[in-house]
């Protein structure tokens, strides 16, 4: 039995065409094994900084710590499915260039743009790209899910994660209140902070259930893929997983919130915590099996015929990696991949040299009437933000203080680039309760100006007004995607990627209105901005 690009030996005589072939495979072990070895060469150089950011998530951020296992399990998936990819046919084909070239464009994009989540889908694309070069498109469709399956090990962009840990935040500290309120002990929420009288607890980032969430998310997946029924299930499968993940999450809230109303706060610190955390995890488990056992017993249907690999004799890939014919199409990939590698080393050279500035220790404290006050920021914060030079100081002058904060990034790499105040603000129990773009007047008569993003933020009676803008460069710019466009173009076109965040903070005084600590704080934000400049440089 013969397929397209594998040679099977044969017992007795050949044909010529086979002959030939097989002599021409004779060499295929080396020419494989080189390949191969180029391509994890070319790929380890290439992506040497954001695999070491990849692995440096899986070791430190619980949310991702199951990435270690994914690529095992998409190799045993593989292998599991081998039958079904020789039966399919493995055969080389050009149209792996295409999502190796993309992963060339996104490599591009999120080298200079500083996106770490690009350049780990760009990994993702040259992966399915040589793969689809080797297998073809037939083979491939048989790896389609252990393929994918990969995606699940990279961590979402920083904005959305940020994003989505603050809603969960708030929908948890709601659920947990709702649980404490049913059972009878008093407690009342404050955007995320929990109070129980002579106790508050806030539900901090770590407790957000991201935790649960993400883990859970991509162990159903592989339990839906395995799960050999029909396909409405398996949907079912995977769509309970984000609803159960979110109701245990509230319902570990709750239950901290009771051994701390009745045993005090030790209830929720070291081993009690971390053991709390994986009962209900493992509780989420033992759910998702239960569901399974139900699934399977409700309504008609058998395993699906899809997914489950039928043996075949002589189908297997019994000859191993010398079958497999390295053909035109995977040394144009691993050319592709080539390109990639040397404009790492230019990437690595670069250099971002923004102008001359000064230092926002010499901000000036006396600013159109308010008295400035520096403030050290804490360590742990500083550690977080990773600024190279930051602006903090509460002013105090007509209408009562402001909270003046800036911080300026000599260059936004990976990892290192301003923070919306957007995803920050709901800690400490701030609740957002307005978001609107306004336009600052500058100027005498307010001829001119610029935009910035307005916030009403409140916790219970408090309300404040908060104003932010990033200043990137030469422009002004109140979106965080904005912010990401221009850092690749300006990377691209002036090879600087500094900038900072401004953010003014103004609370509305007992028996002020919310337009006249509005009416204040834009004043400060068109007195602060002419002076911006010589510390951020256009």
């Amino acid at each position: 039995m013969e397929f397209p690009g594998i040679a099977l030996r044969q017992e007795g005589g050949t044909r010529p065409s086979e002959s030939r072939r097989y002599r021409m495979n004779g060499q295929q072990p080396i020419v494989f094994w080189g390949a191969l070895s180029l391509v994890i060469l070319l790929a380890g150089i290439a992506y040497a900084g954001s695999l070491e950011y990849l692995v440096t998530q899986w070791m430190e951020d619980d949310n991702f710590s199951h990435g270690f296992f994914v690529p095992v399990i998409t190799a045993a998936l593989i292998w599991w499915r081998r039958e079904r990819i020789a039966a399919a046919g493995v055969v080389s084909s050009w149209w792996g260039l295409v999502p190796v070239a993309l992963g060339l464009a996104f490599y591009v994009i999120g080298e200079l743009a500083t996106v770490y989540f690009l350049q780990h889908l760009s990994l993702w694309l040259m992966i399915v790209g040589l793969a689809l070069a080797v297998a073809g498109p037939s083979a491939t469709r048989e790896m389609v899910f252990p393929l994918g399956y990969l995606l699940t090990m990279i961590p979402p962009p920083q904005m959305l994660q940020q994003s989505l840990s603050s809603s969960l935040q708030l929908m948890s500290s709601a659920l947990g209140v709702g649980f404490l309120q049913l059972i009878g002990v008093t407690a009342f929420r404050e955007g995320n902070v929990i109070d129980l009288g002579p106790i508050q607890l806030q539900v901090v980032e770590a407790c957000s259930g991201l935790r649960y969430l993400i883990p859970l998310i991509a162990l159903t997946l592989l339990s839906a893929y395995l799960f050999q029924y029909r396909l409405w299930k398996r949907v079912v499968l995977v769509a309970s997983a984000i609803p159960l993940a979110v109701l245990l999450n509230g319902l570990r809230i709750g239950l901290i919130g009771v051994l701390v109303d009745q045993f005090g706060r030790s209830a929720a610190e070291g081993f009690m915590h971390a053991f709390e955390g994986w009962f209900f995890f493992v509780l989420s488990l033992a759910i998702l099996g239960a569901e399974m056992w139900l699934l399977e017993r409700v309504g008609a249907g058998s395993a699906s015929a899809v997914d489950r690999p039928e043996p075949r004799s002589g189908a297997a890939l019994s000859s191993g990696p010398a079958a497999v014919v390295v053909s035109g199409p995977v040394f144009a990939c691993i050319g592709l991949l080539a390109v990639t590698t040397l404009m790492s080393f230019h990437a690595a050279g670069r250099d971002h040299a923004p102008p001359p500035r000064q230092n926002f220790v010499d901000f000036p404290m006396h600013v159109a009437g308010w008295q400035g006050e520096p403030m050290v920021m804490e360590r742990q914060y500083v550690d977080v933000l990773r600024f190279d030079d930051y602006l903090l100081a509460n002013y105090q002058g007509p209408g009562g203080p402001i909270n003046v904060y800036a911080a300026y990034y000599r260059s936004q790499e990976k990892g290192r680039a301003t923070h919306s105040p957007k995803t920050c603000i709901p800690g400490g129990g701030w609740e957002i309760a307005s978001l609107d773009e306004v336009v600052v007047p500058v100027g005498q008569g307010g001829e001119s100006g610029f935009r910035a993003n307005r916030v009403m933020i409140q916790k219970g009676e408090q309300k404040q007004v908060v104003l932010y803008w990033f200043k990137q460069r030469h422009r002004v710019v109140t979106s965080e995607y904005l912010v990401k466009f221009f850092l690749f173009v300006d990377a691209l076109t002036m090879k600087r990627t500094d900038g900072a965040l401004i953010r003014l903070v103004a609370a509305v005084q007992p028996g002020e209105s919310e337009g006249a600590a509005d009416q204040r704080v834009m004043q400060m934000a068109a007195a602060v901005q002419p002076l911006l400049p010589a510390y951020v440089p256009d």
